[in-house]
Order: C-alpha cells, then sequence, then structure tokens
C-alpha cells in the first residue's frame, strides 16, 4: 500500500486543482465560450481556495484553515449544482440570465425583456462532454477538492 500523502501535498494538489479550474475556465472563454453570471460566480470559491492554498504553503498558518478551504469547495460545488439544475431546467435561474415566460406579456414588455436580455444565458447548455456540462464538471471535481481539504486537515491532525 502506498505512503499516505502529507498534509502539504494534499492542500498543494487542491490548490493547483482551483487553480487549474482557473485556468481552464479562461481558456474556455478565450476560445469563444463567454461565461454567464453563474459561471462567473462558480470561479470565486476556486479564486478564494487558490489564494488560501498558497497561503497555507508558504506561511505557517493554522492547519484548521485547512476546513475552511474545505467549505469553499463546498460552496463552489454547491454553485456548480444551482447551475446545472439551471441550465436543466430544474431550478429558476436568476431573472438577470435566464427567459422568463412570455405568456401575459404585451409586445412592449416583450420587446423590453429582449433588449435587456444578457447574450450569455444561464439556463441554456453552452458545452457538454457525454451530456457532463461545466458547471457539473465544477461540482464534480470541487467536491473532490474538498475532499482534499478535508484529507489534509485530518492528516494534519494524525500527525500531531
Amino acid at each position: 500500500m502506498p505512503p499516505a500523502l502529507s498534509p502539504r501535498v494534499l492542500v498543494a494538489l487542491a490548490t493547483l486543482g482551483s487553480t487549474g479550474i482557473l485556468a481552464g475556465a479562461l481558456v474556455f472563454q478565450a476560445i469563444g465560450y463567454a461565461p454567464c453570471e453563474l459561471c462567473i460566480l462558480q470561479r470565486w470559491p476556486h479564486l478564494a481556495a487558490a489564494i488560501l492554498g498558497a497561503a497555507l504553503l508558504a506561511l505557517r498558518l493554522p492547519r484548521v484553515l485547512n476546513l475552511l478551504g474545505m467549505a469553499i469547495m463546498l460552496v463552489s460545488t454547491s454553485f456548480g449544482l444551482y447551475h446545472s439544475g439551471v441550465e436543466r431546467k430544474i431550478f429558476a435561474g436568476p431573472d438577470s440570465c435566464t427567459s422568463n415566460p412570455i405568456d401575459a406579456l404585451s409586445a412592449a414588455d416583450l420587446l423590453a425583456q429582449i433588449q435587456q436580455a444578457p447574450v450569455v444565458r444561464c439556463d441554456e447548455i453552452v458545452w457538454d462532454l457525454f451530456g457532463v456540462t461545466m458547471p457539473n464538471f465544477n461540482a464534480l471535481f470541487s467536491l473532490a477538492f474538498a475532499g482534499l481539504w478535508l484529507m489534509a486537515f485530518l492528516s494534519a491532525r494524525k500527525a500531531r
């Protein structure tokens, strides 16, 4: 059985993972996949986790902060699941980036809604791989990174 990874290595893996997610999002954006409002929202926890991880690796901070990294990644998981549900019409998304029913709208109201609509909508699947969308991948990877943060905390506690 291989030796267990040290807390420092686990934090480094979680930090690199979040940094990779951010880099991947920017690459997708650069090749033409403009992010919606919920896509942008999902980037913030990864930025926070990457900064936290870098601080933990550079400074001698309390290892209990690994639990903060885990909590941040669970927030990211929640954002990804919510966005996935919005894409699949399970949840209502924010009015600012989803379509609303138009049955009761007058022609003037409908025109105003069209003119105010964002270019990128949150309730449309823009890209998927075998039915797994970008928010699905974000949720899955964020949950895995939360596991790494938890393992780092537990490993650091055991090492004392």
